[in-house]
């Protein structure tokens, strides 16, 4: 009995030992290293010389069709849009503030009032960074801020590529935030507000002693 067992484990053995030989046989070099064009090479094939091809007119990337022109430019008709293409949330606003604080406070101040640090350093010896609390920003659709923060204006470059669409809704919404919070009158606040701020106004004092 045993010995039998001994057999067909040799046996075993041998045709496992030929199942990988055959397996290694098969495997040549040429399948690792075969002739291949890599991207942005140059290629003797096509009339242009290069091995990548131009997309055909109007290709669109998976994933970046943009059919929401409010949304993705922050226009309507060629028009700043007036609204946010999306709830106002407290999660947005923090957002907002949060990316705010990242690419924007550095120039235009974390009050908006365009005094940030790089203002303060010599930028505004060439051009004072906006402030938003002028009255031609506060009437400035919130479109506009979109628009600006994706393409660019006066000596600041587009954040497009560092900013999503999503966040730069959000940037926007928290700048109007910092509007309110600078030119909302005292009339207009609700006896709620009125006692937040009391509240706070103490709070501040009772640290500063």
């Amino acid at each position: 009995m045993s010995s039998s067992i001994c057999r067909l484990r040799k046996m075993a053995a041998v045709t496992a030992g030929a199942a990988l030989l055959m397996a290694l046989a098969g495997c040549h070099t040429d399948m690792w290293h075969q002739p291949k064009l890599k991207a942005q090479s140059e290629n003797s094939f096509f009339a242009d010389g290069k091995t990548d091809r131009t997309p055909v007119m109007n290709t669109v990337a998976v994933g970046n069709l943009r059919q929401d022109e409010a949304f993705y430019t922050g226009k309507q008709n060629n028009q700043p849009v007036s609204k946010l293409p999306m709830p106002v949330t407290l999660e947005l606003l923090k957002r907002g503030q949060q990316q705010y604080n990242v690419f924007c406070s550095p120039c235009h101040g974390k009050s908006g009032d365009g005094q940030g640090m790089i203002a303060q350093r010599g930028l505004a010896l060439r051009r004072q960074p906006a402030s938003y609390h002028t009255d031609r920003l506060r009437a400035m659709p919130v479109g506009h801020f979109y628009d600006v923060i994706t393409n660019g204006f006066g000596v600041m470059y587009s954040y497009a590529s560092r900013i999503a669409p999503e966040d730069r809704w959000a940037i926007a919404a928290y700048i109007r935030v910092l509007q309110q919070s600078q030119y909302t009158r005292v009339n207009e606040l609700t006896p709620e507000d009125l006692r937040r701020l009391q509240e706070e106004e103490q709070s501040t004092q009772g640290m500063e002693k």
